[in-house]
């Protein structure tokens, strides 16, 4: 690892630290000896990063500092390339507008050596074969989530039967091959998952449902996933 790079690996490390890192746990983490940690503490110091602690109690950033400018290491490049690429298999536009807008702002940031290997980072990833839906707008649902924000939705099982239900969206459950909304069903009063692409359309309700401070995506969560249901 270079330098800068660990650097601003510590930085990063004690910005998100709930409380003091010893130089030893930061040493573990980076793959270096204690020593060189607080020569690079020493450094950043120097370079008026406001760090404050002492060798044997620990290390904090002082609250309201604002990161040098992003440095990505080769990998992260790689990383990031690769996760846009990945975002094309869910078959939603608005989120692959999201994902090309921050490759956008990475290549801003990026030196020219590294800024023509995120263009054309060597790694092909397969378009999958999730369905699209048709009935719904993904964005919507995923607003309804953040909002706490029903849904109704006209819903076709596997045989085709439709019904029409009113469900509390909870979370996007993404697969392979397939897309589910995780809801709380009013109809059935259970957890369920719907395939987006048999919902066959949908009304994103004024009305709201309580999340219950996260209790809802905890006990959705608890359930099986190694198969899609719906």
């Amino acid at each position: 690892m270079r330098r800068s790079d660990r650097l601003f690996d510590i930085i990063q490390r004690l910005r998100t630290a709930p409380g003091p890192v010893t130089a030893t746990m930061l040493a573990a983490d980076l793959e270096v000896t204690p020593r060189t940690v607080y020569r690079d503490i020493a450094t950043l110091q120097a370079r008026r990063v406001p760090i404050e602690g002492a060798a044997g109690v620990g290390y904090v950033l002082r609250r309201g500092f604002d990161l040098p400018p992003l440095m990505f290491t080769i990998d992260e490049v790689e990383a990031i390339a690769v996760g846009a690429r990945l975002v094309r298999r869910l078959r939603d536009p608005k989120l692959q507008e999201a994902a090309d807008a921050v490759l956008a702002k990475v290549t801003v940031v990026l030196p020219d050596r590294m800024r023509s290997h995120l263009s054309a980072t060597p790694i092909y990833v397969s378009p999958g074969i999730t369905a699209e839906a048709q009935g719904t707008d993904l964005a919507d649902m995923r607003a309804a989530i953040r909002d706490s924000r029903k849904l109704y939705i006209a819903y076709a099982d596997v045989t085709g039967r439709r019904s029409n239900r009113t469900i509390w969206p909870i979370a996007m459950a993404y697969y392979v091959d397939v897309t589910l909304v995780g809801a709380w069903c009013e109809l059935r009063a259970d957890y369920r998952n719907f395939r987006v692409e048999r919902i066959q359309s949908s009304k994103v309700l004024d009305e709201h449902f309580d999340q219950d401070n996260g209790r809802l995506f905890r006990e959705w969560s608890a359930l099986p996933k190694a198969r899609p249901a719906g």
